[in-house]
């Protein structure tokens, strides 16, 4: 059934939806089966995303015409429809009146995913107005939460050298707080890795005391503070509020030092806002475990891992993780530095929509996926600046002289970078640094050739 004459409307001005400040805009990629029209396609896309179906029904009056989202562009060629969307659509909490991501995900990327006569259609942009930004929750913490912990400067204080206790699963108790402490003599940061809670092998009610003590240790023969990320995700709030309530008490008056880590694909958005209610005095970690099977390049349906990052900021996640850009082990291209503008800035032009966040506060990138201080300088480079949270797992735990050193040579990659500076050269006075080549030889060989004949034998 072509639907078009209700659902279609290529009158419709995007500057002037934007300015009426009453749609949520959403850009797709779309193809059409065989044998379906581009514009029928897209008219039933936005009304299987409404308040259509694919026949007329007898209870659709004036009103609810009057709230159909609306294919307002359409090109075929370059499969691109825009779709917008009246904000009156989407469910709004009983207790408070705010909006839910659950409800913009079912209505934009819900039941269309699966219509008979779509191919596939992806989301790669979203716009938000003034009045819906009103209404997310948006952070309650930030990065310049963690470098006031840290005694830096609030902005634009700087990288935040992290990692993942690896092996990921295996540790039991005293050997992971063991790696916890070993890192933090030269780094800041640690997360528990996705699948790390509570274990048989390794009961967080044995572990958590443990770690709170090697924090101490280490902060004691350091004299720096120290920051720890621990994985409360649950099946049931109850008991990921439980893993938090315990935690928190744990560390006592360390519990500033401390962030929560909540898988927000596959524990979903009631995960991500339960905690940040619950639990608004700690940076929320928002870990991306699962994405890639709909935000992966290779899909041609779901979104964007741009989309993902901008959901992040809504929910109110802290800190999501976003990528190597292509400079470590996980898909990804240089251009993905968009991902994390959208969320540290307060305006930035995607690649559909120009988003203005009003004040709202920004989401830290968290950088993550085999890195190490080799690849660091040219993130840096690519990027444009250093304020992140970077959790190297391997980077610091396959460093040839242990986690400490893995640690000081990823704060030194770091300052080579600020200095400007060549880094064999820089190698050539910074030993972490430097053994980082011969712990990493691969990398060193494709991104510094001939670092061997320059640094030599004597590092050894």
């Amino acid at each position: 059934m072509d639907q078009s004459s209700r659902y279609v409307d290529l009158s419709l001005r995007e500057e002037e939806l934007i300015a009426g400040n009453k749609h949520i805009l959403c850009a797709y990629h779309l193809k059409p089966k065989s044998g379906t029209g581009f514009l029928e396609a897209a008219a039933h896309f936005a009304a299987e995303s409404s308040t259509g179906t694919n026949v007329e029904v007898s209870t659709t009056d004036d009103f609810t015409k009057g709230v159909d989202a609306l294919v307002y562009l359409a090109n075929e060629e370059t499969e691109e429809v825009r779709v917008a969307f009246p904000l009156e659509l989407f469910d709004r909490n009983i207790t408070d009146g705010r909006m839910m991501m659950v409800s913009f995900l079912t209505l934009t990327i819900g039941n269309n995913q699966g219509m008979g006569d779509i191919e596939y259609a992806k989301m790669y942009d979203f716009y938000v107005p003034r009045a819906a930004i009103s209404l997310f929750d948006g952070p309650s913490m930030g990065i310049a939460d963690l470098w006031r912990v840290l005694g830096r400067p609030v902005e634009d204080g700087g990288y935040i050298a992290g990692t993942i206790v690896k092996p990921k699963l295996g540790l039991r108790p005293e050997p992971f707080a063991e790696a916890a402490y070993q890192f933090w003599l030269g780094g800041d940061f640690i997360k528990n890795d996705e699948p790390q809670g509570n274990q048989v092998f390794s009961p967080m009610r044995q572990t958590i005391p443990l770690v709170r003590d090697a924090m101490r240790r280490a902060m004691d023969e350091t004299g720096e503070a120290k920051l720890f990320s621990a994985n409360i995700t649950a099946d049931s709030h109850d008991e990921m509020l439980a893993r938090g309530e315990f935690i928190l008490e744990t560390f006592g008056p360390d519990a500033n030092k401390v962030a929560f880590l909540v898988d927000g694909y596959v524990g979903g958005p009631g995960m991500i806002t339960t905690a940040r209610r619950w639990f608004p005095n700690q940076f929320l970690h928002f870990h991306r475990a699962g994405h890639g099977a709909i935000t992966s390049p290779n899909s041609k349906r779901g979104y964007t891992a741009y989309v993902l990052a901008k959901m992040s900021r809504l929910q109110g996640a802290s800190g999501i993780h976003v990528g190597t850009m292509g400079y470590g082990k996980m898909e990804g291209e240089r251009d993905d530095r968009a991902i994390a503008y959208i969320i540290e800035r307060d305006e930035y032009e995607g690649p559909a929509y120009t988003q203005h966040w009003y004040g709202m506060k920004p989401t830290a990138p968290i950088v993550s996926g085999g890195m190490n201080a080799l690849r660091l300088p040219g993130l840096f480079n690519n990027l444009g600046h250093a304020n992140i949270i970077n959790t190297a797992g391997g980077g610091a735990y396959g460093h040839i002289d242990g986690p400490a050193s893995g640690a000081l040579s990823l704060r030194q990659a770091h300052e080579c970078w600020e200095a400007g500076a060549d880094p064999v050269e820089w190698a050539l006075t910074h030993r972490e640094f430097a053994r980082a080549f011969e712990s990493f030889p691969y990398d060193a060989d494709v991104i510094y050739p001939g670092w061997r004949e320059k640094l030599g034998q004597g590092l050894s």
